[in-house]
This record gives C-alpha cells, sequence and structure tokens, in this order.
C-alpha cells in the first residue's frame, strides 16, 4: 500500500472520547476525521521515507486521540516511586587503587578481543546551536565534536590493537551533513551511520501540524530510538556475531563520556545487562534520577515521577551514558512509553510524541555506577547550547588532551 488507506467508522469509534460534551465530541470527531484525511493525503514518497524510518499512521492516530487528555498523569508513572537503596549506586573505581587496576585489565582485555562497540546519539533535529548540526560545531578551536570523537575513536583503536567500531545515530536533520564530513575526514571511514526513527507533529487539538509552509512537520521521536533503530540497520547483529558482547551509549555532546576501560572492566565483572552512569547533583540540577519503582531499580525523568516524590531527594542523577549488553539490546522486547511533549514551532504550539533512552531500564536490570563530573576525570560536560559551550571549552580541552583526543 503506498498510500494510507482512511480509516472506517469503527476505527474511529475505537478512538471516541465519549467523557467529551456533545459539542466537544463533535469537534473532536471533526478533527479526527480531518487527520485522516490529511494523512490519506500525505505525499506517497514522503509517505515511504517516514514508513522506513519508524512510522506508523495507526499509532499517530491513537496518540491524536488522546492529545491534552490528562498529558501530566499519562506521562507519570503509576504504582510506588521510592528512593535508591543502600547500595543501589556505587562510585567508579578510582585510578591508582588496585581495583582500579584490575578491572582496568579486565576491560582492556575485552577490548582488545574486539567485544565493545562505541554508539553515539547525533541526531535530534539541530535546533539548539543556531540550526547547526551539533556534531559540525567547533567544540574547540578547529576542532569539531564530530572530529574529537573520531580521534577518540582512533586513540581508542590503538591501545585495543584493533579498530573500535563507531556508530552514530543520527536524524533526517543530521545524516546527509554528517555523511558528508565523514567522507572528507581521514578517519571518517571507522564510523557508520544508522537514523533514529520520524514522526509527524499535532497540533494542540489533534490535528496534523503543518508548517510555514503548509507541509506536515516531520520530528524526530526521541533517543529511545535507539535499540530498534540499531537493530534495523544490521550493525548490531554483525558485531553480535562476530563476537561483540558490549555496546557503550553516549551523547556526542558529552565528551566526557569516553570509553573507560575500567568502567568496562566493572561492567564486565558484575555481569548485568546494563550499566548507567550518574554524578552528583549541583545546584539546581535537574534530570534523569535512579529510583525503585514497584521495587525495581530504575531511570526515571522528573517529568515522570509521581507529584508526591521529590526528586531533590535524591542527590544523583543520569548522563545518559550506557553500558549494555549487545545481545540484550539485540533480543530487546519493550513496549516503549511515548510521552507527550508540547513544542513552540513558528511561534505556535504543535505536540510531538518522544520515547527516552532512559526506558532500557525498565527492561534491562540496571546497576548504577557514580562517576567524576569535575577536573579532567570529568565524565560529564553536556553541551546544550553556544552559551554553556563558551563557559564549557576549558573543561573540555583539558578532558580532550587527558583522553587522546588532541
Amino acid at each position: 500500500m503506498t498510500r494510507i488507506e482512511l480509516l472506517d467508522e469503527g476505527d474511529w469509534k475505537r478512538l471516541a472520547r465519549p467523557e467529551l460534551p456533545p459539542a466537544a465530541g463533535r469537534a473532536f470527531a471533526i478533527c479526527m476525521t480531518k487527520l485522516a484525511e490529511a494523512l490519506a493525503a500525505l505525499d506517497p514518497s514522503l509517505l515511504a521515507r517516514l514508513r522506513a524510518h519508524g512510522f506508523d499512521p495507526a499509532r499517530l492516530g491513537a496518540w491524536a486521540a488522546t492529545v491534552g487528555v490528562g498529558r501530566d498523569e499519562r506521562n507519570r508513572l503509576p504504582g510506588e516511586v521510592e528512593a535508591p537503596r543502600a547500595g543501589d549506586v556505587v562510585d567508579a573505581p578510582v585510578p591508582g587503587t588496585p581495583d582500579h587496576a584490575r578491572l582496568h585489565a579486565v576491560g582492556a582485555a575485552a577490548l582488545a578481543r574486539g567485544e565493545l562497540a562505541l554508539c553515539v546519539l547525533a541526531g535530534g533535529m539541530a535546533t539548539r546551536m543556531g540550526s547547526v548540526v551539533k556534531a559540525l560545531v567547533e567544540a574547540l578551536p578547529g576542532r569539531r565534536f564530530l572530529d574529537l570523537r573520531l580521534a577518540e575513536n582512533a586513540h581508542l583503536a590503538a591501545l585495543a590493537g584493533r579498530p573500535v567500531p563507531l556508530w552514530l545515530m543520527t536524524s533526517e536533520a543530521t545524516d546527509g551533513p554528517i555523511l558528508d564530513a565523514l567522507a572528507a575526514h581521514p578517519h571518517g571511514a571507522a564510523a557508520a551511520t544508522f537514523q533514529q526513527h520520524e514522526s509527524l507533529r499535532l497540533t494542540p487539538e489533534g490535528a496534523l501540524f503543518l508548517d510555514d509552509h503548509g507541509a506536515p512537520s516531520i520530528h524526530a521521536t526521541g533517543h529511545g530510538d535507539l535499540p530498534d533503530a540499531l537493530r534495523a540497520s544490521g550493525l548490531l547483529s554483525r558485531f553480535v556475531a562476530g563476537g561483540g558482547k558490549y555496546v557503550w551509549i553516549a551523547n556526542l555532546d558529552n565528551l566526557g563520556a569516553t570509553v573507560d576501560p575500567a568502567i568496562l572492566g566493572w561492567h564486565v565483572e558484575h555481569g548485568g545487562a546494563l550499566s548507567v552512569e550518574v554524578v552528583d547533583k549541583l545546584g539546581s540540577d535537574r534530570g534523569g534520577v535512579p529510583v525503585r519503582w514497584n521495587g525495581k531499580p530504575i531511570i526515571a525523568e522528573e517529568f515522570r515521577l509521581p507529584i508526591a516524590f521529590d526528586p531533590a531527594a535524591v542527590r544523583v542523577f543520569n548522563t545518559n551514558t550506557f553500558l549494555a549488553s549487545a545481545p540484550a539490546i539485540e533480543g530487546l522486547d519493550l513496549a516503549w512509553t511515548y510521552v507527550e511533549v508540547e513544542k513552540t514551532i513558528g511561534g505556535r504550539k504543535a505536540v510531538q510524541f518522544e520515547r527516552l533512552v532512559g526506558e532500557l531500564t525498565a527492561a534491562l536490570e540496571p546497576r548504577f555506577v557514580r562517576v567524576p563530573r569535575e577536573g579532567d576525570r570529568s565524565r560529564f560536560l553536556p553541551v546544550k547550547d553556544v552559551p554553556e559551550l563558551e563557559r564549557r571549552r576549558d573543561e573540555i580541552e583539558a578532558v580532550a588532551k587527558a583522553r587522546g583526543m588532541l
């Protein structure tokens, strides 16, 4: 089928909201009908491209039927949430100690056997750095984020005595520019890219949101796309078939989140499917925090916590750096939660649905490791916009020199 077929009356009845007053119910039905017509009229080439990147029209219709209705309540976790228990968060091995030396040797041996791949999140819609793809922004004079990640990979390969797979999860907005930059880079052949998923934005009423040119507004559906998109790329299955065991996941803009053989060794030794890096909170820091949800340890973003739970009571938060079992990711069967997010696009309100990679912790039992965030040992140097980049350049340079990127 090249075009989307209009949903029949039974389909729409299943999406109806009987709690609405008659007038509002009629307005809602009209809005849903217009959405169905707009989806049915999508250009076939656009639809084919969207479908190739995980787009599901029926799922978008189901989301539209719930837009704005109990958004806050729906986004929040049901059940009991409590602070981490004693022993849930452990400290990373400290350099200079016998424990660090032992774990470093374990991790270095895993690298030498070709058991690790590094996966860097380089997607999104390129909106926070003046609409320039962040990978191509100069983190240091003459050195783009992409250059530093490629230099890190070359240094790591030298330590391992063999190539270390480097995978970049891109998006519709970042894939072309990153591929062009890799083709022109002397180390570009070391990296492979795969694209995250896409969907279409909605209006706050649930209709299809159109941009200033009257076209459907496309968005990436979040870094939670990583497991599905990576499996679809074939990179993961080939890696596992060749003896690969571990995937290190990190944000492109956090240049502190480099591969550390000692942390790799710690992950290998504990034998679990997932390790998650956390750092101490400073000041008013906010982010996903380790908690116990119905007794299970997970990472939960603050907006997903019950209103009665005070996230300030948890004094560490997730850096979005994970070390996962490659076979566990390959075999993952998780019904992902897509959270409703309100955005301002061209001065108008829009709604999009995203998933978060931290939800891996709901399916794969995590171990939390607290890592440093200061000095040249820092593993948390996030850069979300230009002012933050300017503030962090000295720290980035110190870390880049200490980790073989310069």
